[in-house]
This record gives C-alpha cells, structure tokens and sequence, in this order.
C-alpha cells in the first residue's frame, strides 16, 4: 500500500501506478456529476464546455446557496455539503466518460460493476471509495465552486470545484483488474456459506 499526491489533471501513467488499497488525495479541480447531469450528456447529446481530459469525477448532487459572485465565490454558489452518491446507477457512464472526455478518476460510494472495471482497464481508469457519511469532511476539503455547466439540472449540474487535500481516498477499483468490492463480497459470500453449512442449513 502506498498514498499518492495528486493535482489535476494527471496522466494515464500515474493512473496505472496505482493499485487496490492505495490511498490517494488530490488537488485542484474536481468535477461534480450525478445520474441526470450523465443522462443528458450521454443519452441526449449535450455537451459541456469543461476540458475533463485527465481529471476527476465525483457522484454528487450538492447542496449549495447562490449567493453574489466575487472572489470567494466565482460560480455564484456557497458549498453548503458536498456529499457522495452511490455509484452504481451510473455504471453504463463510465467509459463514455472516459472515452469522450478523458476522465481518469471517478469517485463514489459502493463501487462499480465489471464494465466499469473493464473500461479502467482498457483506458487507464480507477476508482477511489469514499466511505458514507463523510459529507460534512468532504465538504472542508473544498475550496471553492468555480463554475457550473448545465446548470438547468441544478442540483444535478456539472460542478467545477477547486479542491485541496481532498482525501486520502481508498482506490478500490485499479487498472489492472482489482477490485475490493468484488474481492469484499466474495470473502462475504463465503462466510455466508460456511456459516449455513455450521447449521446445517442447505444454502440456495
């Protein structure tokens, strides 16, 4: 296990230095993402303005307050909580993401299925879990909204943070085939297993 500094956007080659249970913080810019923002863009062609080549994703819909633009506040939002959606409802999105627009890193809670390992895999890709509940810690790390795209989702928007130690983060899916979700449930699945056998209770 090894823990990487990274600010954005990175390279495929630091990608595919990184292996399942390694932790990762980042800085710089981090883009905000979720089920409507990836619907519009992918199945009803919109595009967005924002260069995401070799940079970071997050699944959120955050809660923020518009307030007067200015220095502390460029987009015209105050972060208020910047949380973590389940990934797994946008699995079908993430080798769009990463083929049309270059993202490298996608962050989430749960994980993501076989597609998605496949696609880190073939276009040097990771995903680093956030454990759920950590919000109100999430939120601390961010520096700044500095702009929005598609904001007609809004809460759903394209979100354009500046981040700044935004972690350490678990890389739970690699490149290189890994994934502790799997490795997880197939540990779980054979606990299972041996527990019913010790009651004698034939498993389905």
């Amino acid at each position: 296990m090894a823990h990487y500094d990274f600010t954005t956007p990175v390279a495929e080659q630091q990608i595919r230095s990184l292996r399942v249970n390694d932790t990762v913080s980042l800085n710089g810019t981090l883009y905000g993402i979720r089920d409507a923002t990836q619907i519009h863009m992918f199945d009803r062609g919109r595009k967005t303005r924002f260069d995401m080549n070799g940079h970071a994703v997050i699944h959120t819909a955050p809660n923020v307050k518009k307030v007067e633009k200015s220095a502390q506040y460029p987009a015209g939002y105050a972060p208020v909580c910047i949380g973590t959606t389940t990934s797994a409802r946008m699995e079908r999105f993430t080798r769009p993401l990463m083929s049309d627009y270059g993202v490298r890193i996608i962050i989430g809670k749960g994980g993501l299925g076989q597609g998605s390992l496949d696609a880190f895999r073939d276009l040097g890709g990771v995903y680093l879990a956030i454990v759920g509940g950590a919000a109100a810690l999430e939120t601390t790390w961010v520096e700044a909204i500095e702009d929005v795209d598609l904001d007609d989702l809004n809460p759903e928007s394209l979100w354009k943070f500046r981040v700044k130690g935004f972690g350490p983060l678990l890389v739970s899916m690699d490149s290189h085939g890994g994934s502790l979700h799997t490795q997880v449930n197939q540990s779980a699945r054979a606990k299972r297993a041996a527990a019913l056998a010790a009651l004698g209770v034939k498993a389905i």
